[in-house]
């Protein structure tokens, strides 16, 4: 059967099927913009112009009142606890699920998610009901005058149970993207254990690593639901940032619950730019992962071009060059 040659104008004259007109996509990117704007924009705008509405005095004054000071320090506080602990539990978790396989493993990845889908008041009251006066460990700690709901213990438990997945979350896709063959390559180099996770893996997921820990640590600062419940709301004590701001605006104060609104908003904003950084370049690294082939080494020097019968059957051979020539880990060095 002869082939029927294509027309080249015809082919021209065919619209693109994944294509809009430009009135549709102007269209639609106003009403992208002007959902930002009314959902987004206005609403962070009004938070600064209430802050600030009654001048700069004012808004120090607020920001340097006891309480809010204590709100502001017990809010770091927390962070500084929950961080580094789920950054701990998050580099351990992915390092199991993406280099290992084991009994259990679907099992540890769907409980890493459970965060996700239980509601954060239900989680604080679990606590409660664990650690609470009338729970299963309350007539223990009180015989030991150890007290964790309605202070500051809770608070760092609930804030942990509601920012735990986040770094495990991040790192996981990415290094089940750059597989384990640097890791092997490692490892018949001589390295250990240890020195294979510091200098091939951990370099690796640098970026991905801070992502997870921006967004951990965002989240840490601005929970709410959790940390109401467990926090007694005890004013000057057991009151975080977002705690202080429902307090001062249930008292009608709105100027100072603004001011302290704001600096969780100046939070966000930062975490915003840091975010926006480390996904650039966290995508950068997985695309790079996900289009190198695995075991395929350097493309000679004489090969020709992309698409030609000699790059077409060299693709199809396995590289052979030792892996000590391929490794950054070169021999020697360890």
């Amino acid at each position: 059967m002869s082939r029927v040659p294509t027309n080249p104008a015809s082919v021209a004259r065919r619209p693109d099927p994944v294509s809009e007109p430009p009135v549709v996509r102007w269209l639609l990117i106003g009403l992208a913009l002007l959902f930002l704007a009314l959902f987004l924009v206005v609403p962070l705008a009004a938070v600064f112009y209430q802050a600030l509405n009654k001048g700069l005095r004012f808004y120090f004054e607020a920001l340097a009142d006891p309480d809010a000071l204590s709100a502001i320090k017990l809010t770091l506080i927390t962070a500084a606890i929950a961080v580094p602990l789920n950054l701990g539990f998050g580099l351990a978790a992915s390092w199991c699920i993406a280099k290992f396989e084991f009994r259990g493993k679907a099992l540890l990845t769907t409980l890493i998610d459970l965060p996700f889908s239980v509601s954060p008041v239900i989680s604080g009251l679990i606590y409660v009901l664990m650690f609470g006066a009338q729970g299963w460990f309350g007539p223990w700690l009180q015989d030991h005058d150890v007290q964790i709901i309605f202070a500051v213990p809770g608070i760092v438990l609930a804030t942990i149970f509601v920012t735990f997945p986040f770094v495990a979350r991040e790192l996981i896709p990415l290094m089940q993207a750059q597989g384990n063959d640097e890791e092997e390559a490692a490892h018949v180099l001589g390295a250990s254990g240890w020195q294979t996770f510091r200098r091939v893996t951990l370099p690796n997921v640098k970026w991905g690593l801070l992502y997870g820990v921006i967004l951990c640590n965002a989240r840490a600062m601005g929970e709410f639901g959790a940390v109401s419940v467990v926090s007694g709301h005890i004013r000057g004590q057991t009151d975080t940032m977002p705690l202080h701001v429902e307090i001062l605006y249930n008292e009608y104060n709105f100027s100072a619950a603004f001011a302290v609104a704001s600096l969780l908003a100046l939070l966000a904003l930062v975490t915003l730019g840091l975010k926006l950084l480390a996904e650039r370049h966290m995508s950068a690294e997985l695309s790079a992962a996900r289009e190198v082939p695995a075991h395929a080494g350097p493309v000679p020097s004489g090969a020709s071009q992309p698409g030609s019968a000699q790059s077409a059957s060299r693709s199809i051979f396995v590289n052979a060059t030792p892996a000590s020539q391929r490794h950054p880990l070169k021999q020697g060095e360890l």
